[in-house]
């Protein structure tokens, strides 16, 4: 495949990239750029075309203009949903799936990056490695003390937390989080976003959130989409004072 130029360097490239429903445009020559090892905080206005934009980049949506690239020169356009998912792109959508009637630590065992299917899951030895690595995973996902217990016993925030732990054992390069602070307590919130800057210290980032202290708990760089189209970017304190922002976010 043709390296892309500009595109060269970056984990994450989206230039250009438009796409319509009915006539609507979700996307507006969205242009994005993500670091390799960047966590970037999305805001926007419901209907600003955030979810579109997760969609395009995991091939649920395909993009009618522009370009997609990740990690350098693949071109998420030619691919689909499970091609785009095996080159290390994983998503967390709001509403957390966790296995209910299985424990924490065999969530984790089952979302392993392995080619199985779930009947020889259930009769498999994770190697040295394997424990290993779910052992860290338990650590950083604050459920080590709950590893035996059932999934169904835990809080809204430590599902939350499960499903992210249960990402991080497919060892994604990039991690999609929509909206992690939803329904938790202050607590979680503060928690989770320790949690994520612990994950990406080892990977890159994006996450969508209404919450504005817990983005500002993160501490990153924050991309305003309004109408299907970048607003704005920056620290939170500049695209708080950024004049098209309030108007878009507060009406005039």
């Amino acid at each position: 495949m043709a390296e892309h130029k500009e595109a060269r360097g970056s984990l994450l490239y989206l230039d250009g990239v438009t796409v319509s429903f009915d006539g609507f445009r979700a996307l507006n020559a969205l242009s994005l750029v993500l670091a390799p090892g960047e966590m970037r905080a999305i805001i926007g206005p419901n209907g600003a075309g955030k979810t579109t934009m997760m969609d395009i980049i995991t091939g649920k949506t395909k993009a009618d203009e522009g370009e997609v690239y990740f990690n350098g020169d693949t071109d998420l356009r030619t691919m689909d949903e499970a091609q785009i998912a095996n080159l290390g792109i994983g998503r967390k959508f709001q509403k957390p799936t966790v296995f209910e009637s299985h424990t924490v630590w065999d969530n984790l065992n089952l979302a392993l990056k392995k080619d199985r299917r779930v009947f020889s899951t259930l009769f498999y030895d994770p190697s040295a490695e394997d424990v290993a690595r779910l052992t860290e995973i338990l650590e950083t996902i604050r459920l080590a003390d709950r590893r035996d217990e059932l999934a169904a016993g835990l809080s809204h925030g430590q599902k939350q937390w499960l499903e992210i732990g249960m990402l991080l054992a497919q060892d994604p390069k990039l991690l999609l989080v929509d909206e992690p602070a939803a329904g938790m307590t202050d607590a979680e919130t503060e928690e989770t976003a320790k949690l994520l800057k612990e994950i990406a210290k080892t990977r890159s980032v994006v996450v969508v959130e209404h919450d504005m202290s817990f983005i500002r708990d993160l501490g990153v760089k924050v991309t305003v989409l309004a109408e299907g189209s970048v607003l704005a970017e920056g620290s939170l304190d500049q695209v708080s004072a950024n004049e098209q922002v309030i108007e878009s976010y507060l009406g005039r």
